[in-house]
């Protein structure tokens, strides 16, 4: 009989030190975002820094293919909702623009300026913002504490409007945290200052689906226990709320290269995210 106890719940959460080579990232996506950036500004398929919010933060980029888009997909980054910003991710664009979509990418301000209830509420106006901005079905996507965010915007009390929740067609959840109490026992939670009723409030996991839900939860083989666990725990409980659900666990991948399919046009990843 197995039996499961964690005792170190800031080991279980740290990706970086439990990857080999893994002080690689996140500096290893800085030149192809910036590559690509640039290539879609020369092409005039590119607008920087486009407000949606009165805080500095409050800005996305869009990213557009060579003709009219089909339809819409909003990248969320990760970071712990406490690191990073939009400019680290760009590439990451290439493969359903290459498909004939329209990427979002929005930054969104960092805890412990806010809580995570506060960012939820500025991702659901970054959404709501390209949603008037470009036509057609919606696809939500996010890495990690971008994919707690994706997934709170079809859980219950999502900030989205009945209009616009009605145009998402597919959510996918990479590596996502679904489950925020588990993190209340992390050092990280001096600077994210969750607590038990904003865990239980903010956790998709927690919460029922909006009607119609269709997600999937995507993560790395290679992660760690507890990604691969809060992987499967969503789509299992949502299943039973009536959602659409699928859970992936792709071989050989990550918790940082994890998201690379999204640059590709035909990986598995992609093909998933747009799929009807």
């Amino acid at each position: 009989m197995l039996e499961h106890h964690i005792n170190d719940w800031d080991n279980a959460y740290t990706n970086g030190a439990n990857i080999p080579g893994g002080d690689r990232w996140p500096a290893a996506w800085v030149e192809p975002a910036q590559a690509f950036r640039d290539a879609l500004a020369s092409a005039g398929r590119a607008k920087f820094d486009i407000a949606y919010g009165d805080k500095p933060r409050n800005r996305l980029d869009l990213f557009l293919p060579k003709a009219a888009p089909t339809g819409l997909v909003v990248f969320v980054h990760g970071g712990y909702w406490m690191a990073l910003d939009k400019s680290f991710w760009s590439h990451l664009a290439a493969g359903p623009v290459a498909n004939g979509y329209a990427v979002a990418m929005p930054s969104y301000t960092l805890c412990p300026e806010i809580r995570i209830a506060g960012i939820v509420e500025e991702i659901g106006a970054a959404i709501s913002k390209t949603a008037e901005m470009v036509d057609g079905p919606l696809m939500l996507t996010g890495h990690s504490a971008g994919g707690h965010l994706a997934s709170r915007m079809v859980a219950a009390g999502s900030p989205l409007a009945p209009e616009v929740q009605d145009r998402i067609r597919h959510v996918v959840s990479i590596s996502g945290l679904h489950d925020l109490r588990p993190l209340i026992n992390t050092a990280m939670n001096g600077t994210l200052r969750i607590d038990e009723a904003e865990a239980l409030a903010e956790s998709p996991a927690l919460l029922r689906p909006m009607e119609n839900a269709r997600i999937t939860c995507w993560v790395g083989g290679g992660e760690r226990a507890e990604f691969l666990r809060q992987n499967g725990l969503l789509a299992n409980i949502w299943t039973g709320l009536g959602a659409t659900t699928s859970a992936v666990v792709e071989p050989d991948r990550h918790h940082f290269n994890i998201i690379d399919g999204l640059a590709d046009a035909n990986h598995q990843l992609t093909r998933t995210l747009l799929s009807e």
